[in-house]
């Protein structure tokens, strides 16, 4: 998979606040949610702790594609868009866990970046 593009890349690294990941359903229902415990493992990985998913786990084991929108402290918006994947061992797993504090951290859900965004325009 292509690497996050160094303006995202840098930007994520100034990222503030949480940030927005959506899932859809098999019927095609949207759903977002706020997520705080969010790393970029590599450059074209972003793992978000499973501390309390319901719907978007569901979502997740159904197939579906997401997103997670996030940013800086500049104001610059991001969305990085791709295949999700829920991890409850091996490498990942074992690192959500490192920086996953005292939270349940049920699973690993990885996002493996596949197009990029910064507003309206397309990076990748």
């Amino acid at each position: 998979m292509p690497p996050l593009p160094e303006e995202v890349s840098t930007g994520w690294d100034d990222r503030k606040g949480p940030c927005i990941l959506t899932t859809v359903s098999a019927a095609g229902v949207p759903n977002s949610i706020y997520v705080g415990c969010v790393k970029k493992y590599s450059q074209d990985k972003i793992v978000i702790a499973d501390n309390y998913f319901d719907k978007t786990k569901a979502n997740i084991l159904a197939g579906s594609k997401g997103s997670v929108l996030f940013m800086t402290n500049g104001g610059k918006a991001y969305q990085v868009k791709g295949s999700l994947e829920r991890q409850t061992e091996g490498a990942v797993f074992d690192d959500m866990k490192t920086w996953n504090g005292e939270r349940p951290g049920h699973a690993a859900a990885v996002l493996t970046v596949e197009e990029v965004y910064a507003g309206a325009e397309k990076l990748l």
